[in-house]
């Protein structure tokens, strides 16, 4: 099988920007293994043409099912995060479409949509596959690929800080978040601010997106009284807050805090600056997305 362990990285990159979660991607990865070992490879003539396919499929119809069981989740879903290789900035239109914010926006097109917008923009496939991969006509594919893209233009993020700023403002704000320290949070927030909290039900979060800088500076500093923390311990099975740390990592190609705790990341904070300001705070504290991140 070394054929496919060739090709598993791109096959994961490929199952993640189409679903969103890490653990869907590793089981969609997975199931085209099994189809894999079941073909004669010297019938295939391009392993990895042929690999995407079947990746890509498995990825459609698995977020299909996903979308239905999400719209009962429990307050905002978010995007499980994910380590990223050091070399993935190498790679302009990869590490767009793994950006936290970037796959926020993906979340709002329907399947066919996602997948043929990833697979066009990000993996640069001809239309004439992408339109095998999905079953279409190639002009229909086009209209897709259209559609998506417009929609994409209008609400993607705007990542005009680099990455170093963007590690300076996430540091500022990790100081003065874990700090209680009000001001110095409201003077880091664009006017219009918001923050999205993803618990699934499993621990502490907001049920609701929170907006303005006031109301978001607040409920921060709030969550960050000693009895608030032992409260979000409890919700994730923990009684005590043993060796609690703050760290800055690259997840999605993008500086993001992490806090562990006992040896278990507890959560999880990107932020998406734009002209120097920070316009949203995605927190991540779902125990099932984080899991299977390592704490520093």
């Amino acid at each position: 099988m070394s054929t496919f362990e060739d090709h598993r990285g791109v096959l994961v990159a490929v199952a993640y920007r189409i679903l969103g979660s890490v653990a869907d991607a590793e089981d969609v990865v997975q199931e085209a293994w099994l189809r894999w070992s079941r073909v004669d490879e010297s019938d295939v003539e391009d392993p990895k043409a042929f690999l995407i396919t079947v990746t890509s499929r498995l990825a459609i119809d698995r977020l299909r099912w996903a979308k239905s069981r999400r719209e009962s989740y429990v307050g905002p879903w978010l995007p499980e995060p994910i380590s990223t290789a050091p070399d993935v900035a190498e790679h302009a239109e990869l590490a767009d479409s793994v950006e936290m914010a970037m796959l926020v926006v993906l979340e709002t097109l329907s399947p066919l949509e996602r997948a043929v917008f990833v697979l066009r923009e990000a993996f640069d496939l001809p239309f004439s596959e992408i339109a095998e991969i999905i079953g279409r006509a190639e002009p229909a594919t086009r209209q897709l690929a259209r559609r998506a893209r417009d929609h994409v233009r209008d609400k993607r993020p705007r990542f005009d800080v680099d990455r170093d700023e963007r590690r300076r403002i996430t540091e500022r704000f990790m100081g003065a978040s874990a700090g209680g320290d009000l001001d110095a949070l409201i003077e880091m927030f664009s006017d219009q601010v918001s923050i999205i909290s993803d618990g699934g039900g499993k621990a502490r979060a907001a049920l609701r997106v929170i907006t303005g800088a006031e109301n978001v500076g607040r409920y921060l500093t709030s969550i960050n009284t000693p009895a608030n923390i032992a409260k979000f311990m409890a919700s994730i099975g923990r009684a005590e807050l043993a060796d609690l740390s703050f760290a800055v990592e690259t997840l999605n190609n993008a500086p993001t805090i992490v806090i562990s705790a006992g040896g278990q990341v507890i959560s999880v904070i990107s932020l998406l600056v734009s002209e120097g300001k920070i316009e949203t705070i995605y927190v991540l504290a779902n125990p099932e997305k984080i899991g299977h991140l390592q704490p520093s």
